[in-house]
């Protein structure tokens, strides 16, 4: 009887040791990105491409930009994804990153009310935003230190909007990733300012649709860095660079470009190799 059990738990605690090195062999990546490349469904698009290709598993943790950036100071991701360029050369030239490389752009859009109170609808998002703070619409800010939260304070201040003399009921700091900061907008009838590829996967709309596009200040570059071995070694640093060559490569591109939702197309590569 002693045998037996001797012979099943030597049994059970191989099993054990099995698993775990099966796990502890697992090749994967953290990647801190923007939270608009995985709430538009791009990462869920393009991650099983690479990783059957290469056989890495990328993990994402998907933050507002700054905190992306943030996390990768900290050593906590192999490789940062995010779109806010004046940051990014910042966290290059400060020794967190390798290289910044660009992958792809889309571009930012003013979603509001339909019945758009405050007349916003219009090519020219300064002259737009002029008019939401004049009649002080209703007005959703991420708030989150992200990419696009960033792009939106360039916009007011490039507006002649002092938004710490400006602020009222009608401005509302939500602290949120982009869904979520589209889920307040829509609860509240409010405008906000969003990136066309997490617009584009949104549902919950409401009465909400695009009041301004198409000005070439809303142009929205993403790009892509190595986080730097050097300040963290223990980065992954082999097979980081693995998943941003592909990203730059042709055939990564080509799979950025073939990811659509209704025909449309969300971001457009232009990676320069």
């Amino acid at each position: 009887m002693m045998s037996r059990r001797l012979f099943c738990s030597a049994f059970i605690a191989a099993g054990v040791l099995a698993i775990t090195a099966s796990h502890a062999q697992e090749r994967f990546i953290t990647v801190s990105s923007t939270t608009s490349t995985e709430q538009s469904g791009l990462f869920g698009h393009l991650l099983p491409i690479f990783e059957k290709l290469s056989g890495i598993k990328v993990r994402v943790v998907a933050l507002g930009t700054g905190q992306a950036l943030d996390m990768a100071r900290r050593g906590d991701a192999d490789v940062v994804f995010v779109h806010d360029k004046a940051a990014e050369e910042k966290f290059v030239a400060e020794g967190f990153g390798v290289k910044r490389q660009e992958v792809m752009y889309n571009d930012f859009i003013v979603v509001g009310p339909k019945a758009d109170p405050a007349k916003a609808l219009g090519r020219d998002i300064l002259e737009g935003l002029r008019r939401i703070e004049a009649a002080k619409a209703a007005f959703v800010s991420r708030g989150d230190k992200s990419g696009t939260h960033a792009a939106e304070l360039r916009y007011w201040k490039a507006a002649g909007v002092d938004l710490d003399k400006a602020k009222g009921p009608w401005y509302r700091d939500t602290g949120s990733g982009m869904g979520p900061a589209l889920n307040t907008a829509a609860s509240m009838n409010a405008y906000i300012l969003a990136d066309r590829g997490t617009w584009l996967s949104f549902r919950n709309r409401g009465e909400l649709g695009i009041i301004g596009e198409g000005d070439t200040k809303l142009f929205n570059q993403y790009g892509v860095i190595l986080v730097s071995p050097a300040k963290h070694p223990h980065v992954k640093q082999a097979d980081g660079q693995k998943f941003i060559d592909w990203l730059v490569s042709d055939t990564g591109q080509k799979a950025i470009a073939d990811y659509r939702i209704g025909g449309e197309q969300l971001f457009f590569p232009n990676a320069k190799r």
